[in-house]
């Protein structure tokens, strides 16, 4: 028996859903002919691929190392079928196709491209794992992907990609109640919170081992609780049970506060990629400057993230580098002059300085880049 692209993909979809049965219902089959099929895969490569389970199907390592090969061949396949259709349809209209892990900048980046390109077709793609846009960018099924990677866990960029740095070290702050001790605090410090729980998604690729990093960095052990819905972790976070770190555009909700971490002791590192030389896709360099403007417009307006890139005279702020439209203006450039650059010690702040540093509304802090 031969194995081709049709094989594969059963093996993917099986991976995917975790089972056979469910594996079968995506696939348009029933459970007992894709067991035949899987059976007869496993016979010819000469090796169980699945170990079989109540909980479900859970590769084996053989079949770990199958899938690891078998996706890029059955994302090249999806990708060469779809332009296929595109080119037999005769398809003229102007398309975009965006991917993105979840950050606040890609409402503010989707309205700038709709304004600067209003007859192209622009849809949007949000998935957990950066991993897997890098690959659809690839693969020619994403136009552009803005990620990011935890620093000290660089992701894989496939060749003939094209990256473009957004924002080098992007610290990440934390989001706590605000009945907590440490939310009286401008800044708060890794030990302020040993005794907390910490939210953490085990989805968003490398949030966890970073965070265990910094915690034995700072010699601290606390626990973490797994939890995927933004919603439950937010409540968590209100009602005292819990923190989580956040991204440093996450505005506030009634009865979290954000705050900046002392010493930054978690960074991402932000980046749009791309394939250079696309002929279908608008211009990388205007996609990028519509991204970056986006993002500049979020920091400026949100009060404890200005404060640190002023402290940090990170290059954002230089106005060689920004993109048009994403400095304040004069007027608003003028009201940040009274915000102090040096950080106060920790201890009890002024209200007006926990005011400046807790900005209203609300932003699901599970995304950490």
């Amino acid at each position: 028996m031969e194995l081709d692209v049709r094989h594969l993909r059963a093996l993917c979809a099986i991976a995917d859903a975790g089972s056979v049965r469910k594996a079968a219902l995506q696939l348009g089959m029933t459970q007992p002919s894709l067991t035949t099929q899987l059976r007869r895969i496993e016979k010819a490569i000469g090796g169980l691929l699945f170990t079989r389970e109540q909980s479900g199907s859970q590769p084996t390592p053989l079949g770990r190392s199958i899938l690891a090969r078998a996706r890029p061949i059955v994302a090249d396949m999806s990708a060469l079928v779809s332009a296929a259709k595109d080119a037999a349809a005769n398809i003229s209209e102007a398309h975009l196709r965006i991917g993105s892990t979840g950050n606040r900048a890609v409402a503010g980046w989707l309205r700038r491209l709709h304004t600067r390109l209003p007859d192209t077709d622009t849809t949007i793609h949000v998935d957990v794992s950066a991993t897997m846009l890098l690959q659809m960018v690839a693969t020619q099924q994403l136009d552009v992907a803005f990620v990011h990677e935890f620093t000290g866990f660089p992701l894989p960029v496939p060749s003939g990609v094209e990256r473009r740095v957004l924002v080098a070290r992007e610290p990440q702050f934390i989001a706590l109640s605000a009945s907590h001790p440490a939310a009286e605090r401008p800044v708060v410090r890794l030990a302020d919170l040993a005794d907390d729980r910490w939210v953490v998604d085990l989805t968003v690729e490398d949030e966890c081992a970073a965070l265990r990093r910094a915690f034995t960095d700072a010699g601290l052990n606390p626990r973490l609780v797994h939890v995927r819905d933004n919603t439950t972790a937010a409540e968590l976070v209100a009602s005292g049970e819990a923190v989580t770190p956040c991204q440093p555009t996450t505005s506030a909700r009634e009865g979290i506060v954000i705050r900046p971490l002392r010493d930054d002791p978690l960074t991402v590192r932000l980046f749009m990629v791309s394939r250079p030389h696309t002929t279908c896709a608008p211009d990388a360099d205007a996609l990028y400057a519509d991204l970056k403007a986006s993002y500049l417009e979020l920091a400026w307006a949100n009060a404890a993230y200005r404060l640190w890139l002023l402290r940090h005279n990170s290059p954002l702020l230089r106005s060689d580098e920004a993109a048009p439209g994403a400095r304040p203006s004069s007027a608003a450039a003028s009201c940040l002059a009274p915000i102090p650059v040096t950080l106060p010690a920790p201890g009890p702040a002024p209200a007006s300085a926990r005011a400046a540093a807790a900005p209203s509304g609300w932003r699901s802090p599970s995304a950490a880049g």
